[in-house]
């Protein structure tokens, strides 16, 4: 078999991530993106160890660094600001390394800069990708490819199964001046009905905010989302007075594994969206790439197609499944009535905690 002719549909941080990965490797793939520029105005991202590790392996380390700020402690607290437990992330992640926050544009910058964004076809939307390879793109244009790349995110053109399931819970995110939240510190506030407030440092004073509720409906409520957080203690009611423009999201999940289809394949949270309670999204999109980059081009001779993309889906199901299923126990205990719930943190705060991370200490 020749190189693989291989096509990535999106831009983001999954797509950026596998392009890059596969030119490590001496191969080339096109790079699509529906957007007509890069991506701006995000907000920002924590990285957990797993997720740095990934970026190293990538390269990208010394770039990382010097973008972030490093997190090293986890602290979770009730809505007055009683301390429920706190831990340095060292006792989690032990040699895996540090975990870091740090805007989504950084972070982007970072991934666009080591692809070249010359590299990348702005403007070019995937309209139908069929598991023979076939792809439509909106303009009319049809080429034909030897594997075809879901990088597009949970509303993949892509994806033909597995649509995304709303998860009850909607968000709020925004960066906000605070020079008094801890640096290095990851800061959540839980009150009940699922309202949860983080806070996280990200450099030159700015704190990134993720506000969440329980919803019945996938849409934000009427009035100003920012009443829901009354009764919350500092440093929340000044946080939220630069919470006027923060981008609304409901939440959802992908739980199928079935991320190939003849010579397609999703990757990202086209493959499996979910929960922010791991902070895994970004993570497991960085591993993503990194395995099926490394499939490829140990195989690109020697095996089929459909052989490589079959061997990239088992090695990431059990990963994926084990994170899912660690977002699913950490909603349940957040959603316990708060005497119980602040009862469990207290007493097994970090047992939880490393429970739920065991899984991602080794390399995927």
């Amino acid at each position: 078999m020749d190189d693989l002719r291989i096509l990535i549909a999106g831009a983001g941080i999954a797509g950026l991530a596998v392009k890059h990965a596969l030119a490590e490797r001496g191969m080339d793939a096109d790079l699509v993106e529906r957007e007509r520029a890069p991506r701006t105005g995000g907000t920002g991202l924590f990285l957990p160890a797993n997720a740095v590790r990934a970026l190293t392996e990538l390269g990208l380390g010394v770039e990382l660094a010097a973008r972030a700020e490093p997190v090293r402690r986890q602290e979770i607290r009730d809505r007055t600001g009683r301390l429920l437990a706190g831990f340095e992330l060292g006792a989690v992640w032990g040699e895996v390394g540090d975990s870091v926050a740090i805007r989504r544009d950084d972070l982007h910058d970072i991934l666009y800069r080591a692809v070249g964004p010359a590299r990348v076809r702005f403007g070019a939307a995937v309209r139908d990708a069929q598991p023979t390879g076939a792809v439509t793109f909106e303009d009319g244009s049809r080429e034909t490819y030897d594997v075809v790349v879901g990088a597009d995110g949970v509303n993949s053109a892509v994806r033909r199964r597995d649509s995304p399931r709303f998860l009850g819970q909607i968000c709020w995110r925004f960066l906000a001046p605070c020079p008094a939240v801890p640096a290095g510190t990851w800061t959540a506030m839980l009150g009940d009905r699922g309202r949860t407030v983080l806070t996280l440092p990200v450099g030159g004073g700015a704190v990134y905010c993720f506000a969440a509720i329980d919803s019945a409906v996938p849409r934000p409520p009427a009035g100003d989302w920012r009443d829901l957080f009354a009764g919350f203690s500092a440093p929340v009611p000044d946080l939220l007075q630069h919470g006027g423009d923060a981008l609304f999201a409901p939440l959802s999940e992908i739980r199928g594994a079935d991320w190939v289809d003849g010579r397609m394949v999703l990757i990202g949270d086209a493959a499996h969206a979910m929960s922010p309670s791991m902070a895994q999204g970004a993570a497991l999109a960085l591993e993503d790439a990194l395995v099926l980059a490394e499939i490829l081009a140990a195989d690109r001779r020697g095996y089929a197609v459909a052989s490589m993309l079959s061997r990239y889906r088992k090695r990431r199901a059990g990963r994926v499944r084990f994170v899912l299923a660690q977002n699913h126990r950490r909603d349940r205990a957040r959603n316990l009535p708060g005497p119980m719930r602040n009862a469990l943190f207290r007493r097994f705060g970090l047992r939880l905690v490393r429970a739920n991370h065991a899984g991602l200490v080794t390399r995927p």
